[in-house]
Parts: C-alpha cells; structure tokens; sequence
C-alpha cells in the first residue's frame, strides 16, 4: 500500500482501499487558498463546487483597508482540470454545501456584519443563480452557519457555530452553539442537539438512523489551539417521538489526533471518514480507526465523487484519492 495510505487496521483498510489506492494533485493555486470547504460533487456535469477559506482581497489594498472574501468555485475535470470562479457575490462568506436535488446546491453563509449567516441556494449550473433560502431562528439570527446535509424525508439539518464572532466579522452571538432541522415542507426549525463548543461537520449514516457531528472546540476563532478542548466526533440516534425525530444517545464516536475533524462523510458500509490535522481518518461503524489518506497541510473538507473517488480539499490544492471501485459515498450513492 502507498505510503500516502496509512493503515492502522490493515484489513479493515483494505477492504476499502483495494489492493492499488492513489492520490492524484488535481489544481494546485498558491495565490489563494481556493479549496476550503463544500465540495459538493454534480454527477451531471462532471462538476465540483467548493468554497475557499478567507483571504484578504487583493482590491482592497487601494482603499488600504483589508476586506475578506470567500470565493465559490466551480471545478470542471479534464486534463488539466479547469477552475473558474461561479457568480457568489449574493452568498456572504460561503462555507459547507450539499447537493440540493439535481440542479440546486444548499450554500451555508457565515454573513457579515451586515449580511445574515444562514443557508443559499445556488443554481448547481451557470449562471449558479443564488437566493436567501433560511437566515434566522424565529427571528434570531443565527451565528455563522457552516456545515448542511439533506435527510431522505426533504428535511435539513445543519451547524451554527460562533466563529464569524471569534474571527470578527459577525456580532456577537444571539443563539447557543446548536444543531437546526428545518422542514420546508412545514416552514419549522428546530433545535435538535446544544452543549457544542464549535459544531462543525454533520452527515447521516447510510441508513440515516445516526447523526454524526463534529466538535472543532480546539480550534478558536482567534487562531489559538486549546488542546484540552474537543476535537471529537460525537454520534446521536434519530428516533421518533409523535411522529417527530429527536436525537438521543449521544456518544462520543472518535477523538482526531492530528488538528480537529472538520468534514464529515459516511460510505454505503457505514464507515465514517472526516477531514483532520492530516489528511482524512477513517473509521469503522464502531468507531476503530481504520487508517487514514495522508495529505500534508490536512484536509480540512471532501466529497465522493464516483466509484470509490473522492476530492480532498487542501487550501491551495485539490486532490482526488481513488479507493477501491466498490465504495459509494452515501450522500450520493455512486
């Protein structure tokens, strides 16, 4: 097995692997750190959008006051694989996506000042028309929405951590660092887990009776690191009450050695992989680390594309791993 596949259970890895893995550089973009967060692949067209971390705008140096963009971009594979940046400029401070149907996708906005943090949708296609689709709890506005994931039933479910507070371009928190569902079909939200210190990354299993949620308190918004602070993966089952879900049992599924976990994905086996410190863990249904994909400088989100692929994003590169043809990521199921 290539070095860049670091086994801890050897068989266990394996089997997911295949015999021959490979980790292929895609884009590499020194100039700023395009490949943040999302990566949410378009089965359609071939397609990946991602978001980037925020970087300071190289325009707004003549007015000598530095102003952060998020970039959204749009990644068509070919030889070389072409990025081009997609209309955004309606999405403040973009973060996490999810495919929303076939040609939509759930944008999470942190906000601004003077913009609300909440959910976007964006045309999946040119010219990614985007509309406000959810900005605040009953009023409340949220706090810098980040991560999103559609359930089977249309519902979605997403985390607000305070991090636009921490880094200074959104007020101060009004709401609990918490976890909303919101139904469109019945135009409720509601909050369905708190006690977070940062809820980051979220995903269903693949039979969708698990939530798995990720806590990033180690890291602060200021840039500090507090080691004794969560950098853990917490696990909840969905069981219905009155015709409604609640999450119960919560647990703590894994702790990341290396950074914090950030994204979160599951395969159709139900195996759990999350973007840590360096590279991307994987761990079994029962929470044993199974190995991880090494990527130095980490990763800190990812998706599944087709057949066992996946697209790590590593700030100013893009890479895609090749697993074994067998794997399906359970959010697309391909």
């Amino acid at each position: 097995m290539a070095a860049r596949f670091l086994a801890h259970d050897r068989e266990g890895f394996r089997r997911i692997t295949g015999s021959e893995p490979e980790l292929e550089l895609l884009l590499e973009d020194h100039s700023y750190p395009f490949a943040h967060e999302a990566g949410v692949f378009i089965d359609l067209t071939d397609e990946l959008i991602i978001t980037s971390n925020r970087f300071c705008d190289p325009g707004s140096n003549q007015q000598r006051v530095q102003i952060s963009k998020v970039v959204i971009g749009g990644m068509t594979r070919g030889r070389p694989t072409i990025r081009q940046e997609i209309n955004s400029s309606r999405i403040p401070v973009g973060n996490g996506g999810v495919n929303y149907g076939e040609d939509r996708v759930l944008v999470c906005a942190q906000g601004s000042f003077n913009e609300p943090s909440g959910l976007y949708v964006m045309g999946a296609h040119a010219p990614h028309a985007a509309t406000p689709f959810l900005v605040n709890f009953h009023g409340r506005p949220f706090n810098s929405v980040n991560d999103v994931v559609v359930h089977g039933d249309g519902s979605i479910w997403f985390t607000d951590p305070p991090y636009g507070f921490e880094q200074g371009y959104r007020p101060r928190p009004t709401l609990p660092c918490q976890v909303y569902r919101y139904d469109p079909q019945r135009k409720s939200i509601r909050a369905m887990a708190d006690g977070f210190g940062h809820p980051n990354g979220i995903c269903f299993s693949p039979q969708q009776d698990i939530v798995y949620v990720t806590d990033t308190d180690r890291y602060h918004g200021s840039g500090t690191l507090d080691d004794s602070k969560a950098s853990t993966i917490y696990a909840f089952d969905v069981t219905i009450r009155h015709q409604q879900p609640f999450l119960t049992n919560r647990r703590l599924f894994a702790f990341a050695d290396h950074g914090f976990p950030d994204g979160i994905k599951c395969d159709m086996e139900g195996n759990v992989y999350s973007g840590c410190g360096d590279g991307v863990h994987v761990w079994s249904p029962g929470g044993v680390l199974l190995g991880r994909i090494v990527v130095e400088g980490g990763v800190a989100n990812f998706c599944f594309g087709r057949q066992g692929e996946m697209f790590l994003l590593n700030e100013t590169r893009l890479w895609r791993a090749q697993l074994g043809s067998h794997v399906r990521g359970a959010l697309l199921k391909i």
